[in-house]
């Protein structure tokens, strides 16, 4: 935990007045600040590493991805101290490469100043843990897992065999979902797998093409769109306040990636019922899905096309759900890191364990058994525990789903 008794030392390096504004008046914390990356590597050289960098995307000379790594190579190559990189709009592009390079968070403004330091101290807990496992396993990098040749083996002869068998299944829906409305029969969405590797991820279309329209027109169906539910959680949600005022932060036109649709993040907001759940957005009768998605989804037939996934190695028979972008951006700075040092699957723990249920899956129930499974996925006998998931996942195709 950080030291109570001292202020956490935070370089900035960037030149915004707000932000520089919010820490300068903060007892809490001292902050120094540079305009640009010559400045600050002499900052560097004449005073100990800080408590955090956070630094400006868009800097003169350099930008914040390059001075980053820069940085890494000069003065912190362990990765000890946390890098929280700051963006004007929110870009895929930036996350993917800020993944790379094991940048520890990305903030995207207008963000509160509230929620930037809770991070911070945070990463300042997190990063001595993550440096003593690796110290431990004799490297200075999380271990990446990587498929044991027995598992890869199983994996391609079950899938290519299982495709020769549901192809002309496939051939058949593939015709209906074509005839039933225009558009690709196809659907390609950017996933976050193993060792944070994305990837294209293949399920057959079970919505209409506008579907991302229809979100918007369908969004008084959504269940976790009760007024007095929504008015609550937007509220308590100290990312959508400024603080000391009240009032809201103004919207930006961001999109989300997600299973079968790209969100407005606006509209995705009102719409969810609190930050935990952000990710989700659920209809009891989704009028967005044709008549030939609700049969697909129904048997899981949508799935088939992730057995091409296996073979090209983006994903295992069992393994962890690969998540979309924004999914993995939140889990990426928090304890559930450990879920992608496994492998990604189509069928897994948490979905054998949630079908079925009566009562819905709390996202940490879901992130818990996500965790466990990396932890059997590197034990000597967890091909045999795949087994046991590939056994349970048939029938539970056939219950209700209520996750």
């Amino acid at each position: 935990m950080t030291n109570e008794n001292h202020p956490v030392v935070i370089l900035y390096i960037g030149s915004d007045k707000s932000v520089i504004n919010d820490f300068s008046k903060k007892d809490e914390v001292l902050f120094f600040h540079e305009p640009n990356p010559l400045q600050a590597s002499k900052w560097f050289e004449e005073n100990k590493k800080p408590d955090c960098i956070n630094c400006e995307k868009d800097l003169p000379g350099r930008n914040g991805l390059s001075f980053h790594e820069f940085y890494t190579e000069q003065f912190d190559t362990k990765h000890q101290v946390p890098f929280i990189l700051i963006q004007n709009e929110k870009d895929t592009e930036v996350l993917k490469q800020g993944m790379l390079q094991k940048i520890d968070d990305v903030f995207t403004k207008p963000f509160s100043y509230v929620s930037l330091i809770s991070r911070i101290n945070f990463l300042i807990d997190l990063k001595p843990r993550l440096n003593r496992n690796a110290e431990n396993s004799g490297s200075e990098t999380v271990k990446i897992y990587k498929t044991p040749f027995f598992k890869r083996s199983f994996d391609i002869l079950v899938s290519g065999l299982a495709l020769i068998l549901v192809s002309p299944l496939l051939l058949a829906f593939v015709i209906a979902i074509r005839l039933e409305s225009k558009g690709k029969v196809y659907y390609i969405s950017k996933r976050v797998g193993t060792g944070f590797k994305i990837f294209n991820f293949l399920k057959l279309r079970s919505m209409y093409p506008d579907a991302d329209r229809r979100l918007k027109e369908f969004k008084h169906l959504n269940q976790y769109s009760q007024s007095s539910a929504e008015e609550s959680s937007n509220d308590n949600d100290p990312a959508q306040k400024i603080k000391g005022t009240g009032k809201k932060k103004e919207d930006k036109s961001t999109i989300l990636f997600g299973d079968d649709v790209e969100v407005d993040e606006s509209e995705h907001i009102k719409l969810k019922r609190d930050k935990q759940e952000s990710a989700f957005v659920k209809f009891e009768n989704d009028p967005r899905i044709t008549k030939v998605g609700k049969i697909i989804r129904k048997l899981s037939i949508d799935e088939l096309p992730q057995l091409i996934n296996v073979i090209k190695g983006d994903m295992s028979i069992v393994g962890n759900r690969p998540l979309p972008l924004y999914e993995a951006e939140l889990l990426t700075t928090d304890e559930w890191t450990d879920r992608f040092n496994g492998p990604a699957g189509i069928t897994g723990l948490w979905q054998v364990e949630a079908r079925g249920k009566t009562s819905k899956m709390s996202p940490e129930e879901r992130k818990g058994l996500d965790n466990k499974y990396v932890q059997i996925a590197n034990s000597k006998f967890s091909f045999w525990k795949d087994i046991w998931i590939i056994l349970r996942t048939i029938p539970a195709v056939f219950q209700k789903e209520n996750v």
